[in-house]
This record gives C-alpha cells, sequence and structure tokens, in this order.
C-alpha cells in the first residue's frame, strides 16, 4: 500500500512526494525497501502496488520490475477500507482467490530473516474460510501513536497464533502505560493477510454500499470513488469481525510515522540531537533538526523539531506534534474556500 501523503513529515514529505518515496532510512526509498525486502523471497509477479493515480509515475521510476498489471490504481485516496476491497476485487475479477497480505510501504524492518516464517504461518491461518491474520508487535514504550491489540490471556497459542479480543485505537499516554504492563497486548503492525473472498464477505456484511458500489462500477470507478466513505479497514472490517487472529512477531518494526520516529533511529549527535543537512548546534538538546541546501545554525533550545526544505519551514515542540496533520488540513480547508 503506497497511496498515502505522510503529512506528519511535513515539510519532508508533501503531497507530490509522500514519505514512501523519500529515503528516510538509508539510500533506498521506502517503497523499494519494503518491495526488496518481499522480493527476497517471492517472485517479482507476485508482489502489486496499490497506489493513488498522482503516483503511478512514482512507482514506475522507483521500481524497474513492476509491470502496469501489478499496479492498482485508487483514482484518489479514501483510505485503507476502500484500498483493501478494491485490491481484494482486483484479485477476485482474475479469478485469484489466494491469500494476501496487504503491507504498508513506509515501515522500517531492517532484519528480515524471520519474515518468511510469520507468513507462512499466517498464510495457513488465512486460507480458513472468514479468518483474518495480523501481525503484533510486543511494545517496548507507552507509544500513543500506535493502535493496540489485545488477545485471550488464558489460550493455549495455535503454532504461536492467538485468537484478537479487541483492538484498541491510540490511547492516552496513562492507557498506554496500562497497556505496556497487561499481558497479551500488542502493537498493531498494520501488517494483514485474508482471502479475497474473506474481505467480499465482511465488506458485504458490514459495508455493502462500498462493495456494491466498486463491483458495480468496475470499469468506471473514477466517477464513483469520491462517493466512498472515507474510513480505515480497521473500523470497517477488523474491530467488527469474528475470527480474527495474531501472530506475536519478534523483529524489530517501527512504523517511521512522524518526526519521533525518524528520531528513534537517527540519534547520533551528542545531547540526543538528531539532524540532517549542514547543521551546527550550540546549547541545544533533544531537537530534530532537518536542513536542506542551506547552512543552519540551532542554540539554545531542546525539545524541537525544526525543519527547512524548498516546501516550507516547520518549528514545533515535540510534544505538539500530532497536531501538524490538523494545522495541514485547516490550511487545505482554507484554500478551498
Amino acid at each position: 500500500m503506497a497511496g498515502g501523503q505522510g503529512t506528519r513529515f511535513w515539510p519532508w514529505s508533501v503531497k507530490d512526494r509522500p514519505k514512501q518515496f523519500l529515503s528516510l532510512m538509508g539510500e533506498e526509498t521506502m517503497l523499494q525497501q519494503t518491495y526488496n525486502r518481499f522480493h527476497k523471497w517471492l517472485p517479482a509477479e507476485k508482489i502489486f502496488i496499490v497506489t493513488s493515480k498522482e503516483y503511478v509515475s512514482l512507482v514506475k521510476e522507483q521500481i524497474d520490475l513492476i509491470d502496469d498489471n501489478q499496479i492498482i490504481i485508487e483514482p484518489l485516496q479514501r483510505d485503507t477500507g476502500p484500498c483493501i476491497a478494491l485490491t481484494a476485487l482486483n484479485f477476485l475479477k482474475s479469478m485469484d482467490d489466494e491469500p494476501f497480505a496487504a503491507v504498508p510501504a513506509d515501515h522500517y524492518i531492517p532484519e528480515d530473516d524471520s519474515l518468511l516464517k510469520v507468513f507462512t504461518i499466517a498464510e495457513d491461518i488465512a486460507n480458513r474460510d472468514f479468518a483474518i491474520v495480523t501481525l503484533g508487535i510486543k511494545p517496548t514504550r507507552p507509544e500513543t501513536g500506535y493502535g493496540y491489540i489485545q488477545t485471550e490471556v488464558d489460550q493455549e497459542p495455535d503454532n504461536n497464533v492467538l485468537t484478537v479480543k479487541s483492538f484498541i485505537e491510540k490511547p492516552s499516554l496513562e492507557k498506554a502505560q496500562r497497556l505496556l504492563r497487561t499481558p497479551g497486548v500488542y502493537w498493531n503492525s498494520g501488517i494483514f493477510m485474508w482471502k479475497p473472498s474473506t474481505v467480499s464477505y465482511y465488506m458485504k456484511k458490514f459495508h455493502p454500499e462500498i462493495w456494491i458500489e466498486l463491483e458495480h462500477n468496475w470499469d468506471n470507478l473514477d466517477t464513483i470513488y469520491s462517493y466512498l466513505p472515507k474510513i480505515s479497514v480497521d473500523y470497517a472490517i477488523l474491530e467488527r469481525a469474528d475470527l480474527v487472529y495474531t501472530i506475536p512477531s519478534s523483529f524489530y518494526w517501527d512504523d517511521v510515522g512522524n518526526w519521533s520516529a525518524w528520531d528513534r533511529l537517527n540519534q547520533t549527535e551528542e545531547e540526543d540531537n538528531a539532524v540532517m543537512g549542514n547543521i551546527h548546534l550550540l546549547s541545544t538538546k533533544n531537537c530534530i533538526i532537518k536542513s536542506e541546501n542551506q547552512e543552519t545554525i540551532v542554540i539554545g533550545v531542546q525539545d524541537l523539531i525544526i525543519a527547512s526544505t524548498e516546501d516550507g519551514l516547520l518549528i514545533c515542540h515535540k510534544s505538539q506534534e500530532q497536531k501538524i496533520k490538523e494545522v495541514l488540513q485547516r490550511i487545505t480547508n482554507n484554500k478551498r474556500i
């Protein structure tokens, strides 16, 4: 899945080139890293990329091996619910009901040797009728920016597979601290596996207006896609489905969803600063600083995100970074008036 705009990484990630097409970690872009991670053990023809129409050229530019029939195109972004429905219907139209994994293109997984084993187990479970498999990550901190999975505590795991009791959306700090101490709780990695027919079953059950519109207008998606509800697949299916399982996974994982995530993975300077660019610091502590194309001096501040690119300047206290998306939305709405 490579259609998001990555607004919480503004002004590095912008609408014309969002974060999945940027080299946030190393020389490869996040999309290239994700593609290569699975291409180690999956043939190229088994890897599909779903993205919005405006990013097709970027996908082709960055993934040489991709054929046109392996790019599933959304006319515009309507969140992951319609995205997954469109993907499942695309496979069913080709008479393909093999389980597929839905994987965000902007996750960081540096050690991927255990992925094949985990996905092999997941595929076996996903082959069951109406079964959904998620990958759970053991929490290491009280993270308020992630969703959580709560499993049945007293169950005997079947090949390390647990039954999901409930999903918990981004909690408060106090609740996240409690969840960190609670047995059987995992971060929701946002990686799912299921058969296309399973997606069809739950979409018809919970959101027939999405599935029916896609099915009846398959050859003319541009006319109806903007009318589809904007809803995540978590709300549309996962939190309401009957047969949901999770596989606790031990590999390192980060969704690199905001500046703090980049900070966690790139602290190389003294005083807990993460910097990128020609930057000079004095009496500066616990800051994230990125500066493109100009020499930058930062003196006497702490706990700030400072990012300067050709697309804009961000100065934000770390504790307020969740509001970046809100402010950008306000700017967009004002431009529409």
